[in-house]
């Protein structure tokens, strides 16, 4: 494990070095030993193997063209876990001498540094997000990101930048794009299937608070000021981290320091859709007003219920809020129908709408039908993914502007193009977060 045994200017040498090494990934066909042969495979680190990482790392073990060779995690009992699911995954591999073990580490600099790994996937704490994914980037690495994309839109821009500026094939797992119904959504609404737009509608649940929680005792397994990370020190409680026994919902996602809540929780998924469906990808709303109830006492303390009304420049006005105001899904309203769609179902106004064909002249969306094999193909191919990183960027700004907006409780107004507020130097402060040291962008 040997934690932050590489100095830093260590570390830039080694990603440096690792950037002009794996600028471009050299494949041997696969026509010459096969698609799962040992040079076709893609060699992974996962960095975070807890509940959403080791969800996402066992996608990754059924595709035969990938080999995971290493995990990292704070929490060592977590990387161990991950690491017996690994080499339990590949232990024909391991027989046949293809296959040399799965390494653990708890630093991701020390993972990120190794020249023998084309790819990593990104699914820790919304806190923790930026720095391993800019670190990757700059050693030459392809990136999976875990959603969402960053904790603020200062972070978002300099990922976006730095991906971008080191030509890295990059997904953020927003995997509702890589869903048919959501598409077909969003093809309707595109093509004028229901008029002119109006309006959308966009619902989700939120998280209740807790009771004050008592100071606790560091678990030995876990690297407790690591995990804090770029955040301010703060005494240890379990409901603070995570569970230590099982992979229940952590309670990082209640806190404002380390998240935004469900804001970020679905509606990075939820108003990312939204955007693809209106056109808006590459940039975003130009007015935004909120509002929510916040816990008086306890530990978690992101938003409970809320209402946000996003206006853009065409005057579309997108209204998200929980589900006793809105249903959960993305609700499209034109002047001529509706369309309603939400994971595993779509309905349509008119009923036959859903069913209608589309002609030659139509525009059709991107289409991906697994959301990790859509990464994996772009990685040998170079394309740009599904869900690249500045889509990301735009989709996440959406819900952190609409986390603002709540917490000011005033009406915002919003530069897509310069990605400030204008005339509002409280809520610009609140586009970035100060990083404790020694961490910074």
């Amino acid at each position: 494990m040997n934690m932050g045994h590489i100095s830093r200017r260590d570390f830039l040498k080694g990603t440096a070095a690792a950037a002009g090494l794996f600028a471009v990934p050299v494949w041997v066909p696969s026509s010459v030993f096969g698609a799962d042969a040992p040079s076709e495979r893609i060699t992974v680190g996962c960095i975070g193997t807890g509940r959403m990482g080791q969800d996402d790392m066992k996608e990754l073990l059924g595709q035969a063209d990938v080999q995971i060779v290493a995990v990292c995690d704070v929490d060592s009992n977590r990387a161990k876990d991950a690491q017996k699911l690994v080499e339990t995954r590949y232990a024909n591999r391991t027989s046949s001498g293809e296959f040399k073990g799965c390494d653990i580490y708890g630093d991701f600099r020390e993972l990120v540094a190794r020249k023998d790994i084309q790819a990593v996937m990104i699914c820790t704490p919304d806190h923790w997000h930026t720095l391993p994914a800019i670190a990757a980037a700059r050693a030459g690495k392809d990136i999976f990101l875990q959603k969402p994309l960053t904790l603020t839109i200062e972070e978002g821009r300099a990922l976006s930048d730095t991906v971008r500026r080191y030509g890295r094939v990059f997904q953020v797992g927003s995997q509702q794009r890589s869903d048919a119904r959501f598409r077909l959504a969003c093809e309707l609404v595109r093509n004028g299937r229901i008029g002119k737009l109006q309006r959308v509608e966009v619902g989700f649940g939120t998280d209740p608070g807790c009771k004050p929680q008592p100071d606790m005792p560091v678990p030995s397994n876990l690297n407790y000021d690591m995990w804090l990370g770029q955040t301010p020190e703060a005494p240890y409680t379990e409901y603070r981290v995570h569970p230590q026994k099982g992979y229940g919902r952590p309670g990082w996602l209640r806190m404002a320091a380390y998240g935004h809540g469900m804001i970020t929780g679905w509606g990075s998924h939820h108003l990312d859709i939204t955007q693809w469906g209106m056109d808006t990808e590459k940039t975003g709303p130009t007015e935004i007003v909120g509002e929510a109830v916040y816990p008086k006492e306890g530990l978690w303390d992101v938003h409970g219920d809320f209402r946000i009304e996003y206006t853009y420049a065409n005057g579309v006005k997108v209204i998200c809020a929980d589900e006793s105001k809105c249903k959960q899904g993305v609700h499209f309203f034109g002047d001529k129908g509706s369309v309603y769609v939400r994971r595993e179902s779509i309905a349509t106004d008119p009923k036959t709408l859903v069913d209608e064909k589309f002609s030659p002249n139509d525009l059709r969306l991107y289409k991906s039908n697994n959301h990790k094999r859509n990464w994996l193909d772009c990685i040998k191919s170079r394309a740009e993914t599904i869900a690249p990183v500045e889509t990301g960027h735009r989709s996440c700004t959406v819900c952190l502007l609409g986390s603002i907006a709540m917490r000011l409780g005033r009406k915002l107004r919003w530069d897509p193009a310069t990605e400030r507020f204008i005339d509002d130097d409280e809520a610009n402060a609140m586009r970035s977060r100060p990083m404790r040291a020694p961490w910074k962008l």
